[in-house]
């Protein structure tokens, strides 16, 4: 027997119906057509369809375009603490299952809509949760789900020092939040004395600061795609582009590459790298540059050619689709010009972090520039991004990041 409804009731096109129905969570302003009742903004609503079919239920969220997002399409489902306990538990649970204990030392634990936590990142950098809540529904529930997290966790074994808020990105303001950095304070607890940590990932130690580190402070989700770069540099001469913090370098040194040449435009980012190349005992191995890599590749094909593995992990060229062509451009350059800077049996490594620069549109990129540098290119492996940021399928904002591995032929 379904328990009763007490929730507003959003009537919605078929048009959301249908992309409901698909296991796309997300309900677009323009797609309701009635609402019964009232609800504060980011409280639960019922989304039902013109023949009065329950759909699920969601956080309303009043400025934004996506107007509802749903947690459920159960109609039987209460949502109380018990709930999301639950649903905290599977998003853990599940890492544990795909993952090693070692590689949960680092980790992301809560990937918004692929976990069904709508607008909530999580990640675990060893003794510390960095937490980026970017929808209205979360913002109000934080305060059950992060104490609720770290007790879980903690009841597991996890070490766990303190909760650091990323909020400063620009998309909470189209849910009418503001935008702040400071530690989530947690029941009875003291604030931690430092946000930055030490990690370990694939061998390789870095230190992070949640605090001020790029999104939540180091990027997880090229964690294997690292270990594949390794596992290809043994005896190679390499060329890290767009290196931040120094991982595919770090991870090429260790798997023994004879030399790596590590390039970002910030400085900063160089000093991080070289930093984090002392700490693990490579500094005689990777040289850390800071040089524009849109400058530096045609600069290098007047040289002769002395890299035989290049990796291209540009950040993302395009945040909306309006800019998607002139992403492709800047895509296309950089790999037209490493294809031509590889001698014949180079490897390249290239990827894309953009949702809006899909895979039929990358990969028919690489097709042109591997057509005018004159190669052609020997597929090692396609890659993903790592199984902790779970690909929902019917939601393709999940999958967003494209990974290449080719050997120039």
């Amino acid at each position: 027997m379904k328990a009763e409804r007490g929730y507003p009731r959003f009537t919605v096109t078929p048009k959301a119906e249908a992309a409901i129905l698909r296991g796309h969570p997300w309900v677009y302003d323009a797609e309701i057509l009635a609402v019964e009742g009232t609800a504060e903004n980011g409280e639960l609503v019922d989304i039902i369809s013109k023949k009065e079919r329950y759909l699920g239920t969601g956080f309303l969220s009043e400025h934004s375009k996506i107007r509802v997002r749903l947690i459920s399409r159960n109609a039987n489902d209460r949502f109380d603490d018990v709930f999301w306990e639950r649903k905290l538990r599977w998003a853990w649970e599940y890492r544990k299952s795909v993952m090693s204990p070692a590689d949960l030392d680092c980790c992301r634990i809560i990937f918004g809509e692929a976990d069904a936590f709508p607008g909530l990142t999580v990640d675990k950098f060893h003794d510390l949760l960095s937490v980026q809540v970017l929808s209205v529904g979360m913002e109000r529930i934080k305060g059950r789900l992060l104490p609720a997290l770290v007790r879980l966790l903690r009841e597991d074994g996890q070490t766990i020092r303190g909760v650091f808020e990323r909020n400063d990105a620009a998309l909470r303001e189209k849910e009418g939040l503001s935008q702040y950095r400071s530690w989530f304070p947690l029941p009875g607890e003291e604030t931690p004395d430092s946000p930055i940590t030490e990690i370990v990932e694939n061998g390789v130690r870095y230190l992070v600061d949640v605090e001020n580190g790029q999104k939540t402070g180091f990027f997880l989700d090229q964690k294997y795609n690292r270990q594949a770069v390794a596992r290809l540099a043994r005896g190679k001469t390499v060329l890290d582009c767009f290196t931040h913090t120094g991982s595919f370098a770090l991870n090429a040194a260790m798997g023994g590459a004879k030399h790596v040449t590590a390039v970002d435009i910030s400085e900063s980012a160089v000093e991080m790298a070289r930093a984090n190349a002392a700490r693990n005992g490579l500094e005689d191995v990777v040289e850390c540059v800071a040089a524009n890599v849109f400058d530096l590749l045609p600069e290098l094909e007047r040289q002769p050619q002395i890299y035989d593995f290049i990796i291209l992990d540009p950040p993302a060229f395009t945040k909306s689709r309006k800019t998607v062509a002139n992403a492709i451009t800047g895509y296309k350059e950089i790999n037209y010009r490493a294809m031509r800077l590889l001698p014949r049996g180079g490897y390249l490594a290239t990827c894309s972090c953009s949702h809006f620069a899909t895979e039929e549109k990358f990969t028919a990129m690489l097709h042109d520039a591997a057509r005018d540098a004159g190669v052609q290119l020997r597929q090692i492996e396609a890659r993903q991004q790592s199984c902790d940021h779970p690909i929902l399928w019917g939601v393709d904002e999940t999958n967003y990041l494209k990974f290449y591995l080719f050997q120039v032929v």
